[in-house]
């Protein structure tokens, strides 16, 4: 696309897919305007039919309300050329994808746990969320608003499946997870080689609230991973960073470096995953599964099962030789699952 017009993308600090969204913008070197929700100067632009966060508008269609992070990147490798975030080998690319899903969709879920399960955490996010979107509101108001946003948060706490009995599954999963990935960017500077792909935004997008943002999981990362709250730094605008064609990650190094990250998505989100779809498919009201020794409980959630179903079309539509090294690739991993 030659057309230089800036798009508008909608979105809030504290939302961890508006913060993907505008990292990679920003590296693609896509001309846009950053807007917060509620601002005047998001007021003409179009809503979306769900009220969710980001919204990219293309000025080639200034009357659609464009949701959803992870197909809007695909759209956007369309439509703009350069500086892709989809490695250019089929099967790399398809691990890309499965490691972005695993941020967008389990990985959020310490996110929205460490903000929402933690009275002071919460008590900083409610200020602190409505003064980005009201910055002169103050006084009985403030704690008004706050308030009554908390207290919707927290009451979704059970949907994403965070409670009691299942916090030191996320607690543990995200202490791992900071140990993989310090140990991964310690070797490379993104998690697709020498250049970002739509893996590491996604984990850039909750990690930017993990590690810079709510009390718990900050202290935690400052503990044990300054690394990552570095990188998280310096991805929240690559568009200075230079990069190659042949910067990224090749087959041997995806099959080694990236298989302990594999294997804790086979190992708590995997099972989710299978046990979401079964449950809708059975038009069942709960999600049961046994993760790291513990009984997962939530509601189902759709969109999740969609995810899984993307996943697997994904899988069908490479060539035979690239789904035979998928599958060698996985094996093992606890990943093989999502294609039984």
């Amino acid at each position: 696309m030659n057309d230089e017009r800036p798009l508008f993308l909608v979105g809030g600090y504290s939302s961890p897919y508006s913060r993907k969204m505008r990292a990679a913008l920003r590296y693609r070197r896509i001309p846009h305007r950053w807007m917060l929700k509620g601002s005047p100067e998001a007021a003409g632009l179009p809503k979306p039919a769900t009220d969710l966060i980001p919204v990219l508008v293309f000025p080639d269609a200034p009357d659609e309300a464009n949701i959803d992070s992870t197909p809007l990147i695909r759209r956007l490798e369309r439509d703009w050329s350069q500086r892709s975030v989809i490695p250019p080998d089929p099967a790399v690319a398809w691990l890309d994808a499965l490691l972005e899903d695993y941020a967008d969709e389990w990985l959020t879920k310490a996110m929205f746990h460490y903000r929402w399960a933690y009275p002071s955490s919460a008590a900083k996010a409610d200020r602190v969320t409505v003064l980005e979107h009201y910055p002169e509101v103050q006084g009985t108001d403030l704690a008004e608003l706050a308030e009554a946003f908390s207290r919707r948060q927290i009451a979704r706490l059970e949907v994403v499946g965070s409670s009691q009995a299942t916090a030191p599954v996320i607690e543990t999963s995200y202490r791992r997870l900071l140990e993989l990935l310090d140990d991964l960017l310690a070797r490379a500077p993104f998690v697709m080689g020498r250049r970002p792909g739509s893996s590491d935004f996604g984990l850039f997008g909750q990690l930017s609230q993990l590690v810079l943002f709510d009390p718990s999981s900050v202290e935690i990362a400052a503990a044990e991973a300054p690394r990552i709250i570095a990188w998280v730094h310096r991805v929240e605008d690559l568009s200075w960073l230079e990069v190659e064609h042949d910067d990224w990650i090749d087959r041997g190094g995806a099959a080694e470096d990236l298989r302990p990250l594999l294997v804790e998505i086979g190992r708590v989100y995997v099972p989710f995953l299978i046990a979401n779809e079964t449950a809708i498919s059975g038009n069942l009201d709960r999600v049961e599964c046994e993760i790291d020794g513990t009984l997962w409980t939530q509601r189902p959630f759709k969109y999740q099962a969609k995810c899984l179903r993307r996943l697997r079309e994904a899988f069908g539509a490479l060539a035979e030789g690239d789904r035979s090294w998928v599958e060698g690739t996985l094996a093992g991993t606890g990943c093989e699952r999502l294609f039984e």
